[in-house]
């Protein structure tokens, strides 16, 4: 099979390497070459542009920052939403909003392409294992086209529903993955201010039924204050501000998000926002 991928940035780059296979031929293009090399050096074809890759494949996967990334990789100048060929599949695991999901959904069936939303839950280390959980949604038949080649990623999909649902799944999840930083860090805040050594409140939290369990993972950026990112703070940001807007489109109120996302777009105006999100425990000291 000849597949593409574009965008290789952290997180693309590891997904991507996962198709490299004697069996299937993988095209690939990122805005900076440099972020290709990786994958060229394991035997990827790089191209010169999106439409490059989609003129080479069958099924195209898009790993981007944002939904200006996507619209402009899909539908901009050299997109490949019009270069894809008639019957192929495009898989986005971009985290962008519902709405935004079924638009390039639609963009893409009037176009003979069928589309499916897949983002994904994990950070660096799952998706260098590709035990990363899939979140997908679309037609099933589209689904069961890529599946093997999601098996190769992800640890698990999750069929969600129809396009948008998946990117729907996405936003609860990385709802609670913000709130729980922010009760963690302002629950060690509160410890410390009564006198609790940093140490002492790790060792009585991290591990107990009141903490997050991924919270344990963090440990050394904690005691350490390095934030080398594996799930950059001014994604979670984005991502949070796309929550809210989900949020605003189904008539809803998320107070407590709302908050967490003004504590997360101040850790990034402090500078923070290319550390990992977990820099959050520190900026709110």
């Amino acid at each position: 099979m000849r597949i593409g991928f574009v965008g290789t940035g952290l997180m693309g780059s590891r997904m991507a390497a996962h198709l490299v296979s004697p069996e299937h031929e993988l095209f690939v293009y990122n805005r900076t070459r440099s972020k290709t090399a990786g994958l060229e050096a394991q035997g990827a074809t790089v191209c010169e542009s999106p439409a490059d890759v989609a003129s080479r494949v069958e099924v195209l996967f898009s790993m981007l920052s944002d939904p200006d990334a996507v619209q402009a990789a899909a539908l901009g100048t050299d997109g490949f939403l019009d270069a894809l060929p008639g019957g192929a599949t495009w898989v986005d695991c971009s985290t962008v909003h519902p709405e935004f999901s079924r638009r390039m959904a639609a963009a893409a069936t009037e176009r003979g392409v069928r589309c499916i939303d897949a983002p994904v839950a994990g950070t660096l280390v799952p998706a260098e294992k590709g035990e990363l959980l899939i979140l997908a949604g679309g037609d099933t038949d589209a689904l069961r086209r890529v599946q093997p080649l999601l098996d190769r990623m992800g640890r698990k999909t999750v069929h969600v529903g129809g396009n948008g649902q998946g990117t729907a799944m996405k936003m609860v999840i990385n709802t609670m993955l913000a709130q729980s930083m922010v009760a963690f860090s302002e629950a060690t805040k509160l410890g410390e201010s009564l006198g609790i050594e940093r140490e002492a409140l790790l060792n009585g939290l991290i591990g107990g039924a009141v903490t997050a369990p991924y919270l344990a993972g963090k440990r050394d950026n904690f005691t350490a204050g390095q934030y080398e990112p594996a799930f950059p703070l001014k994604h979670m940001t984005k991502d949070l501000h796309l929550a809210l807007l989900s949020a605003y489109q189904a008539g809803v109120a998320l107070p407590a998000t709302a908050a967490a996302g003004q504590l997360f777009a101040a850790a990034r105006e402090h500078g923070r926002g290319d550390e990992d999100f977990s820099a959050l425990f520190d900026d709110i000291r």
